[in-house]
């Protein structure tokens, strides 16, 4: 077994208590993986992750704005950081897919154990 690098990170928002999945208990989870986490885990059921994106990070412009507007710009970064946050929630064991797409939806998703506890 080997040992976590006890090295802090940089201004860690959230740490995951010490879990049995050893990648989840050094995983050190930014606002937005945490906000994503929360959201799924407090789905009745499993959910598309991406549902909750706009919740996390809503639209700061019109809609007819150009492409290049600098705020459609940064808005579009964040979302790209969604998908993201989700990836490496599920690689980090904190999330799983419960149900694989299927051509007409997303993958669904819910909180493993290890998912809920990081939220305690």
């Amino acid at each position: 077994m080997t040992v976590p690098d006890a090295t802090p990170r940089a201004k860690p928002e959230f740490v995951i208590p010490a879990q049995v999945d050893l990648y989840a208990a050094v995983m050190t989870l930014n606002a937005d993986e945490y906000e994503l986490l929360r959201l799924i885990a407090q789905s009745p059921e499993p959910v598309a992750a991406s549902d909750f994106f706009h919740t996390i990070h809503p639209a700061n412009f019109e809609r007819s704005a150009a492409a290049e507007d600098p705020r459609r710009v940064a808005w579009r970064e964040k979302q790209f950081g969604l998908y993201k946050a989700m990836i490496d929630l599920h690689d980090g064991g904190l999330i799983r897919i419960a149900h694989p797409a299927n051509g007409e939806r997303p993958d669904l998703m819910e909180a493993t154990d290890a998912g809920h506890a990081a939220l305690t």
